[in-house]
């Protein structure tokens, strides 16, 4: 695969094969027989450690941007951490107003695959979703950066969910229907239920609640490292 164009020096992403055409300049890559101009850099292989992808040339525009985006992130992600998962504060957050549509959307998509899955269906899409974008941006893409965003978004999710899953056991949120789960419509009294673990409740919102807190810290800590290489590509680039 060709990352790098080795007649313009123009970054591929995705990169092409080797008997592409580059969209820049024209060449066809199996034809060029020059020799790669000073200063290419090679392209980091798969097995190599940096998330599987080339360092892409250094632009300032690009790299502060991302350096702002981590700051923010890095700042709300601190905030979500935060919030008490053993009451109804993460309802109010503009992460659940974001969340709480995908949550909703999961129950419809997963109701052809019977009761269970529907109620599980929306806080599996929830966490589903952002993971699944982020390995679309690494495997096709080849775009660490925002993998890691994407893994952060998976972590904040999982937060939000764990809130959830911790008040199945005295159920005290109010929910979509305007009333708590003592109804019997919380999707978490019904799942815990259904395998023996409504008991557990507590130590499992606890469970997921840090998990999603390792998870934004391993996402950001992803982007934040790939940023930092590009860092050190500019002395190549310049």
């Amino acid at each position: 695969m060709i990352h790098r164009c080795p007649k313009c020096e123009a970054y591929l992403k995705p990169a092409l094969p080797d008997d592409a055409q580059c969209p820049h300049c024209g060449i066809f890559f199996h034809k060029w027989n020059a020799p790669l101009p000073a200063g290419e850099v090679a392209a980091i292989d798969l097995d190599d450690d940096d998330g599987g992808a080339a360092i892409e040339p250094y632009d300032p525009a690009v790299f502060y941007g991302r350096v702002v985006t981590l700051a923010l992130l890095g700042v709300w992600g601190v905030i979500l951490a935060a919030i008490d998962y053993r009451n109804d504060a993460m309802t109010r957050s503009f992460m659940h107003a974001i969340l709480l549509p995908i949550h909703e959307a999961g129950h419809i998509l997963f109701i052809p695959f019977g009761s269970f899955m529907t109620t599980l269906g929306g806080s599996l899409f929830q966490v589903a979703l952002p993971l699944g974008i982020a390995v679309a941006f690494y495997l096709k893409q080849r775009e660490p950066f925002g993998a890691g965003i994407c893994l952060w978004w998976t972590g904040t999710s999982l937060v939000d969910l764990s809130v959830y899953v911790w008040d199945a056991l005295h159920p005290q949120l109010i929910l979509t229907s305007g009333t708590t789960g003592e109804d019997g419509s919380h999707d978490w009294v019904a799942i815990l239920g259904d395998i023996g673990q409504l008991r557990h409740a507590h130590g499992w919102g606890t469970a997921i609640n840090w998990l999603g807190v390792l998870v934004m810290i391993a996402g950001l800590a992803w982007a934040a490292w790939y940023t930092w290489r590009t860092w050190q590509e500019r002395a190549t680039s310049s």
